[in-house]
């Protein structure tokens, strides 16, 4: 049976204060279509733009995960991702009304909490997971960080191993067997900092929203009565002291192990930057906000090969076409030379399949490098187009009083030469459903079992008759 996706019911807000830039913010989460994913919405900018949650948007991995996008930047966004993937909710638009995530408790039960207050909705669409297909590593030797995922069809786990060489804190680990642990063993777990860490952020000024409520500060050196009381003027208590487990007194350990449990926290959260709830086991030893975006990277780099590969088939030139070439000229406008399609072999409402047998008749073959021909590549982007072209003007009754015209071609590659004798096979699919008249696609050549050129395109249809 397969897993739907699924949204929250209604809206709904928290406020408090970030905890690098002080201000106060109120973050609401609110219902969103399938395949939308995570995004963020500035609603305090002009324009209200739009930052998806893409590990191709980390701009900054120093004191928290921050995103940029459309010129605005959200920060600190970690603990508010982690509660989406341990809530398994795949769509949903959060407005922040500031450049950061409220910091609340250092956790993510805050966020779990009120939304688990207003429920879920199921959609239609099947969610679509990415099953780990072998042992994926990642590695920085010079700060001995480890991490790889293996295969696990079942479920998402996670392994987190932390190891500061510090005598109180010392080597911990946690883990989850199934991400249906989130709430109970991680959610709660806080950020937590070495006091020798806190000092130089006080220091510079980089935790204007700081409070001892929202974090575990772990007592790494010598302290005495002098800083502490400097330490509990600066957060405006009676007096602090340094309690039996190491750490100061502001609060009480929810784990014995929460250090542990937050570095899993934050390590689920920077990973659904990767785009797609996963299937997998992952296990990290000394994860980091940096690793982590730099591991998500990989698994998504990997994600996209496998995709475009799907689409690589061998078709059958032979085959009985959709439409020869006088039905594609009832269609489209473009007339030899111009016409560069001979065939449509498929056709749905989502993509399409064209064909163009390359000879050396090709009247372009007569001025570009006619002692050693090769197709230019701006026609072969050309022919894809037109194959395009077919699968939006499919989208009404008279194709033949429209034109379809770019508006955009980007990340176009050539990645072979096409030359006199070669089948060229197009394949063009929707990135996005047609609105008002305007369609993204992407598209891919192959000669054979092998990709010569791709390209993303944009393009609109006008009437012209």
């Amino acid at each position: 049976m397969n897993v739907k996706q699924r949204t929250i019911k209604e809206p709904v807000s928290v406020s408090g204060t970030g905890l690098h830039t002080g201000e106060f913010v109120t973050l609401t989460f609110n219902p969103a279509p399938e395949k939308h994913g995570y995004k963020f919405r500035r609603v305090d900018l002009p324009g209200q733009p739009i930052i998806e949650a893409d590990c191709d948007n980390v701009t900054d991995t120093s004191r928290g995960t921050t995103l940029t996008q459309n010129g605005a930047s959200v920060s600190t966004v970690e603990h508010v991702l982690a509660a989406m993937v341990g809530l398994e909710i795949d769509n949903v638009l959060i407005d922040i009304s500031g450049p950061e995530m409220p910091i609340m408790d250092g956790s993510s039960i805050n966020f779990i909490d009120a939304i688990e207050a207003i429920g879920f909705t199921e959609q239609d669409a099947d969610r679509e997971y990415y099953h780990i297909p072998y042992n994926i590593h990642y590695t920085e030797p010079d700060r001995k960080v480890e991490m790889v995922a293996m295969p696990l069809d079942t479920d998402y786990r996670f392994t987190c191993m932390v190891d500061y060489n510090s005598q109180v804190l010392g080597s911990q680990h946690a883990t989850i067997s199934t991400i249906a642990e989130f709430k109970k063993e991680i959610a709660s777990s806080r950020t937590f900092c070495f006091l020798h860490e806190l000092e130089a952020l006080l220091k510079h000024d980089l935790i204007k929203g700081g409070d001892l409520n929202n974090a575990i500060v772990v007592v790494d050196k010598e302290v005495d009565e002098e800083e502490l009381a400097h330490l509990a003027k600066l957060f405006n208590r009676k007096d602090i002291s340094v309690a039996p487990q190491g750490i100061l007194n502001n609060i009480e350990l929810r784990h014995q192990n929460e250090p542990a449990r937050h570095k899993l926290l934050d390590m689920i959260g920077d990973l659904a930057l990767v785009g797609v709830p996963l299937k997998g086991h992952i296990m990290a030893a000394r994860p980091g906000h940096a690793a982590n975006v730099a591991f998500a990277k990989k698994i998504k780099t990997l994600i996209k090969k496998e995709r475009s590969r799907k689409h690589i088939k061998v078709y059958d030139p032979n085959m009985k076409p959709v439409y020869d070439t006088v039905q594609i000229m009832n269609i489209l406008p473009h007339r030899p030379p111009m016409l560069l399609i001979d065939k449509i072999l498929e056709l749905s409402k989502t993509h399409v399949v064209g064909l163009k047998a390359v000879t050396m008749n090709e009247p372009f073959f007569i001025g570009h490098f006619p002692g050693a021909p090769v197709m230019p590549g701006v026609l072969q982007i050309e022919a894809m187009a037109q194959t395009g072209g077919i699968l939006v003007l499919n989208t009404v009754p008279d194709p033949e009083n429209w034109l379809t015209l770019f508006l955009k071609i980007e990340n176009a590659r050539f990645k072979d030469k096409v030359l006199p004798g070669d089948t060229l096979i197009f394949r063009c699919d929707l990135v996005a459903p047609i609105r008002r008249g305007i369609a993204q696609m992407k598209g891919i050549g192959m000669v054979g079992e092998k990709i010569v050129v791709e390209a993303e395109l944009m393009a609109q249809i006008v009437k012209y008759k």
